[in-house]
């Protein structure tokens, strides 16, 4: 079965949102104008409630369907955008310096705005259906953020669905999997300190460069030698620094950031319990200090079996092909909240031969939008079926 009808009709019009939104990117919780667009739409299609400011700047939307039976799904979009230069040259890039839709949120958001205006055309459900518009996706845990501002009590579901776009993937294609999809992303900070010197005479300091490099290679040790080959932890160190203005003086002080990113719960624990316990004995051995500072991000994205499966019939009448069984992947996602909370899942939809999500000149393909208007509408109309 192709895409819906009214998406084709409508392609125009949510193109011309997309577009919008394109030319104007806020990030993370100041997406003021953003939740004010979305919601102006939502008003215009007669969705039965708009609320704003649901954790900061996030906006829900309320449509009723026919019939009595009290179920209701949830459908999320993000809305920021990121702080990366656009090298597009699209007549509808960016207007603010600095500032791009570099991950396809604005086309997260179009395609949901497009089945909200379907929905509350035809109503063809039997049920509620809670529209989700987050914000602050990238980094700032946004999805955290609503449901703390009692999204889930406020707005209950029993089901939720999300949409990301995948470049590289053929455009009407979706993916998805049951159980883990992402990964967590958790960050950590090393701070070595000892006593600086004179680079000629290091028998009277304590030095943490050399220190900090041992660290650092004994922080690798951690997935080779404590993680089971068969899981998928990834530990990297990103930044090396240490506060010498010269190569002829000693630090008193090294610093080191990294992330670990894993796809089994468990395994966040761990990398955190050795990390500390490599990084402080590691420098007590040199008569050094370790400090390691933690800073907890996403859980694991885990799809519900029984969700990924419906999400994957769903699309398999919309779409051109769907891969229900697909590898997971090690970039994290704040859905995963709400995940936690509600069972459903996270599927991605193709967006063809496109630079990668973050890269300056990414491109959010407009012919995947009647794919996924189509997909939220007919997950809809599946799991809320009329009598």
């Amino acid at each position: 079965m192709p895409i819906k009808n009214r998406f084709a009709e409508l392609l125009p019009e949510i193109t011309g949102w997309r577009h919008h939104l394109h030319e104007n990117p806020e990030l993370l919780y100041a997406v003021h104008e953003t939740a004010a667009f979305v919601s102006a739409r939502l008003r215009e299609f007669g969705v039965d409630e708009v609320v704003e400011g649901v954790g900061q700047t996030g906006v829900v939307g309320i449509i009723r369907g026919r019939g009595v039976s009290g179920r209701a799904i949830g459908l999320r979009a993000d809305m920021d955008a990121l702080p990366i230069a656009e090298a597009t040259g699209l007549p509808f890039a960016s207007k603010i310096p600095g500032k791009m839709h570099a991950c396809g949120h604005d086309g997260h958001t179009a395609m949901l705005l497009g089945a909200a205006k379907y929905l509350a055309e035809t109503r063809n459900f039997d049920g509620t259906v809670v529209l989700i518009f987050q914000p602050a996706e990238e980094g700032g845990a946004g999805a955290k953020a609503m449901i703390d501002d009692g999204l889930f009590t406020r707005f209950p579901v029993d089901e939720v669905y999300g949409i990301h776009n995948a470049p590289g993937v053929p455009v009407g294609t979706f993916v998805t999997r049951p159980g883990p999809l992402q990964a967590s992303s958790d960050e950590f900070d090393v701070i070595v300190r000892g006593k600086g010197g004179h680079a000629a005479e290091p028998h009277r300091a304590i030095d943490t460069t050399l220190v900090a490099a041992h660290i650092l290679i004994a922080l690798h040790s951690i997935v080779s030698r404590n993680v089971d080959p068969l899981k998928r932890v990834v530990l990297t160190v990103g930044t090396f620094a240490t506060d010498s203005a010269a190569s002829n003086i000693i630090p008193d002080e090294a610093r080191m950031e990294g992330t670990v990113r894993t796809l089994d719960p468990e395994y966040r624990a761990i990398a955190e319990a050795r990390i500390r316990q490599v990084a402080e004995n590691t420098a007590a051995a040199f008569g050094a200090v370790a400090e390691v500072i933690w800073h907890p991000g996403y859980p694991v994205t885990v799809n519900d079996p029984d969700g990924a499966a419906r999400a994957a019939d769903a699309a398999r009448a919309v779409g051109r092909g769907v891969i229900d069984d697909a590898d997971p992947i090690m970039p994290s996602e704040d859905f995963s909240y709400m995940l936690e909370r509600v069972p459903g899942a996270y599927v991605f939809l193709g967006n063809g031969d496109t630079p990668m999500c973050h890269h300056p000149k990414y491109t959010f393909d407009d012919e995947a939008i009647p794919y996924g208007c189509s997909f939220f509408a007919e997950l809809v109309e599946r799991r809320l079926p009329t009598a």
